[in-house]
């Protein structure tokens, strides 16, 4: 009878955790981007030879390619919300710095975050979906050979 029982809780826990997570918020935060690229580069996953600028900033230089794409997911699980953001947005740096190289380019300009096909435009932020269990982070941009 114990196992039983021991089982059955053990199933109501799940189901409730279930029915948690199916209805947790995806919440929106924005986040300054150059937290992201300060981490990225301090790991060693970016190697500042791509700068980053978001639209409204930074200087102007050949565009070598619109609109570049990168939608990144990881995981939130228990982590505090921001930090989620940032290291998902490291992920979504490092896609756009091997684009940025792979083109020719040494500038990723007119950066907006583009989660949905829905942009969102700051000078300082980008944009994060977070929720109980994923992160993500949607950035668009002009891959440019900008002068030094």
């Amino acid at each position: 009878m114990r196992v039983r029982l021991a089982h059955l809780g053990a199933s109501a826990a799940l189901a409730l955790a279930a029915s948690g997570t199916a209805l947790a918020a995806d919440d929106v935060i924005h986040v300054p981007l150059q937290k992201a690229i300060d981490a990225a580069t301090a790991s060693g996953k970016l190697d500042g030879s791509v700068k980053f600028y978001l639209a409204g900033t930074g200087p102007k230089g050949k565009v070598l390619k619109a609109s570049a794409l990168t939608n990144k997911k990881s995981n939130a699980f228990a982590k505090d919300h921001e930090q989620a953001c940032i290291w998902t947005a490291q992920s979504a740096l490092i896609q756009l710095q091997d684009a940025a190289r792979n083109a020719g380019a040494n500038a990723v300009t007119n950066i907006v975050s583009y989660f949905r096909k829905n942009e969102y435009k700051s000078t300082t932020d980008f944009e994060c979906h977070v929720g109980a269990l994923m992160a993500g982070v949607a950035l668009r941009g002009d891959l440019a050979r900008i002068g030094k």
